[in-house]
C-alpha cells in the first residue's frame, strides 16, 4: 500500500539538474586539466581553475544533500543518490589533489603519458556527462546506460596500461640518475591514474542504480 501510494507522489526532478551540473563540472576540470598536462607558462592558470571547478562541485554537492534531507519522495534510493554525488565528487576532488602536487612540486612540463592519462580523463569524464541525463529516464536508456558503462571500464584499462608504461619509461629516464625528478613524476602519474579510478567508481554506481531499479 506505501509504495502504491508513494507511486501516485510526484517525484523531486531537480536531483537530476543538479547531477547534470555537477558533470558539467567534471568535464570543465577534466578539460583543465588536460590543458595543464600541455605544461609552460598555463600550468598556474589551469591549476587555479581546476580548484574553481572543485569549489562550484561542492557546492553543488552540498545541495543534494541537503536535498536529500528535505524531499520527501526522491528519484531513487536515498543511499544510492549520497554515493552517487559523493562518488562524482571524489573524482573532482582527485583532479584538484592532482593540480595542488603539480603546483606544489612546481611542475611545467610533462611526459608523454601523463599527456595520455589527460586525454583519458577528458574521455572519461564526457563518458559521465552522457550517463547522467540517462537517469531521468532508467529503463528507457538501460541499454546505452550499460555500453558507457563498459566504455569506462575500458578506459580505465587503458589508464592502468598508460601508468605501467609511464614510470617505467620515468625509472629508465631518470630514476638512478635524479631520485627525486622520479619521485615527482611517479606521484604525478599516481594522480592521474586515481582520477580515472575515481569515474570508474562513478560508472559503478550508475550501474548499481540501473540494477536496482529496473
Amino acid at each position: 500500500m506505501l509504495r502504491w501510494f508513494q507511486a501516485l507522489l510526484p517525484k523531486e526532478d531537480r536531483f537530476f539538474g543538479l547531477f547534470e551540473a555537477h558533470s558539467q563540472t567534471l568535464c570543465a576540470g577534466a578539460g583543465a586539466l588536460r590543458i595543464l598536462l600541455d605544461g609552460g607558462d598555463a600550468v598556474p592558470a589551469q591549476c587555479a581553475a581546476i580548484a574553481h571547478h572543485e569549489n562550484e562541485a561542492d557546492e553543488i554537492a552540498r545541495e543534494v544533500l541537503l536535498a536529500v534531507r528535505r524531499t520527501f519522495i526522491t528519484p531513487f534510493d536515498r543511499s544510492d543518490i549520497r554515493s552517487l554525488i559523493g562518488s562524482m565528487d571524489d573524482a573532482i576532488d582527485q583532479m584538484h589533489k592532482t593540480a595542488k602536487a603539480i603546483t606544489l612540486f612546481d611542475q611545467r612540463r610533462f611526459q608523454p603519458d601523463m599527456v595520455e592519462l589527460g586525454d583519458v580523463i577528458v574521455e572519461t569524464a564526457a563518458l559521465t556527462a552522457e550517463a547522467v541525463p540517462l537517469l531521468r529516464s532508467l529503463r528507457d536508456n538501460a541499454g546505452r546506460l550499460n555500453a558507457v558503462a563498459e566504455a569506462v571500464t575500458q578506459l580505465e584499462e587503458r589508464s592502468d596500461q598508460l601508468y605501467d608504461r609511464g614510470m617505467a619509461a620515468l625509472y629508465r629516464g631518470v630514476g638512478q640518475t635524479d631520485p627525486m625528478a622520479f619521485i615527482v613524476g611517479s606521484e604525478i602519474y599516481d594522480h592521474l591514474e586515481k582520477v580515472v579510478d575515481r569515474f570508474e567508481d562513478v560508472a559503478n554506481e550508475i550501474s548499481g542504480v540501473l540494477i536496482e531499479n529496473l
